[in-house]
């Protein structure tokens, strides 16, 4: 790929968001939906993707003390607005809450599995007030409109662009060298866009520190206890800044993180453990920088095979990049980033999606903390060889032995994890 051509999907891929993206996807495509009906919808059904719902259940909806869809819904058409993309509820306030409340009272707002999606990432809504409707889709990605109609008169409709993935067959050519010597050879100012991704995360990590959010996980190993147990060291640093942005993230806190192939939580993964290490081992701005970049395109190159939603946590992907980052400011080339990769798809291929919630903090925890390892392994030339489960000496090829795990070996784990979830309580209800 062109130089131009990874600039312009780096800053595709990484974006701010607020809270959860699958709820904002789904809240944005209400908000379309809405402005195109042009008035308070009496009615909104929403049809979702397995891995849309499986990903909007259980978290906070930021802003607003509530947990899972409806909420999301509701604000979607009350007080959402497109232009925000999937910062589409930034304008929430308590009165909007109260209102949002009402109209889930109602029984205004019906949510459905939809069976047959062409996606793993699908969101249909129908907004209906009195003989109006409108109808709104969201596809592949979680800002990407390939469907609206107002009254049945079709305004967009992009849907046969999802047959094989309109953009693969340019993000596909990447491979790790590119991805490496991309990140090397660059001319600085061509990367610094990435040094906003520090910013919004490292504050996103502050504000969890203020409140009681989630699980309080980083807060607890910040405190006496953690430290007595972790120590006070880089590595704990790590795990502590890291799961405090998740924790604020995830149970809701009014606060943008920068996101990396449609996930916050990869962001925050793909970002804090490279910027805690940057800062503790007294790297330069500029190898802060490109190690930035390296996790975050690392992250987004695995995504293109992995797909956007699948049953493999997301952790795993952007602490993977994290590792590539962090290995990079010990002092590694590229073939010690390979053995970094070899170690990190080794140690956590396994890891199932359950879904987004605030107990994600641990899964980020566990996936950075192996990052680390990973990365200190690597420097001293040790990784996991091609006679070890899913390593070949190509990297390449153990990146897509991972993928495919991920992406096809783990589609009945998906299934019955959606299952689990939705037999908990009746489905789809918060």
């Amino acid at each position: 790929m062109k130089q131009e051509e990874i600039i312009a999907l780096m800053k595709r891929e990484v974006v701010p968001a607020i809270g959860c993206t699958e709820p904002m996807c789904v809240a944005l495509c209400v908000a379309y939906a809405t402005e195109t009906l042009g008035c308070e919808p009496t009615g909104i059904t929403v049809r979702l993707s397995a891995n849309i719902l499986k990903n909007a259940m259980g978290v906070g909806i930021p802003g607003t003390g509530m947990v899972g869809l409806p909420i999301a819904i509701a604000l979607g058409a009350l007080i959402g607005k497109s232009e925000y993309q999937l910062q589409v509820l930034q304008d929430c306030t308590p009165e909007a809450v109260e209102r949002g409340k009402e109209l889930i009272s109602k029984g205004v707002i019906r949510i459905e599995l939809e069976q047959k999606a062409c996606d793993n990432l699908y969101v249909d809504v129908v907004c209906c007030a009195g003989e109006h409707n409108a109808q709104a889709i969201i596809a592949h990605e979680h800002d990407r409109l390939v469907f609206l109609s107002h009254n049945g008169n079709v305004i967009t409709d992009e849907r046969n662009c999802l047959q094989g993935g309109k953009d693969n067959n340019v993000e596909n050519r990447l491979n790790l060298r590119e991805v490496y010597d991309f990140a090397m050879d660059t001319p600085l100012e061509l990367l610094e866009f990435i040094n906003e991704a520090r910013v919004l995360n490292e504050k996103a990590a502050d504000e969890a520190l203020k409140g009681n959010y989630g699980h309080e996980l980083g807060k607890t190993l910040s405190r006496p206890l953690g430290k007595g147990i972790m120590g006070d060291s880089i590595f704990s640093h790590i795990l502590s800044t890291t799961s405090c942005a998740c924790d604020a993230r995830m149970a809701g806190a009014m606060i943008p993180v920068m996101s990396n192939s449609g996930s916050g939580n990869q962001g925050i993964a793909a970002t804090l453990p490279v910027v805690v290490f940057a800062r503790e081992n007294h790297n330069t701005e500029e190898e802060l920088t490109r190690a930035l970049i390296l996790s975050h395109l690392t992250a987004i190159y695995i995504k293109q095979s992995l797909g956007r939603l699948s049953a493999l946590c997301g952790c795993v992907v952007a602490s993977t990049g994290s590792s590539c980052g962090i290995t990079y400011l010990m002092g590694g080339n590229y073939e010690q980033v390979v053995y970094s990769v070899k170690n990190m798809i080794a140690n956590l291929a396994g890891m199932v999606c359950d879904g987004a919630k605030p107990s994600c903090a641990l899964k980020v925890s566990s996936g950075v903390s192996t990052a680390v390892l990973s990365a200190m392994l690597a420097i001293q030339n040790k990784y996991v060889t091609n006679v070890e489960g899913l390593i070949e000496d190509d990297v390449d090829r153990c990146i897509h032995n991972l993928t495919r795990v991920g992406a096809k070996g783990m589609e009945e784990t998906d299934r019955t994890v959606l299952d689990i979830m939705t037999h908990k309580v009746p489905a789809c209800e918060a």
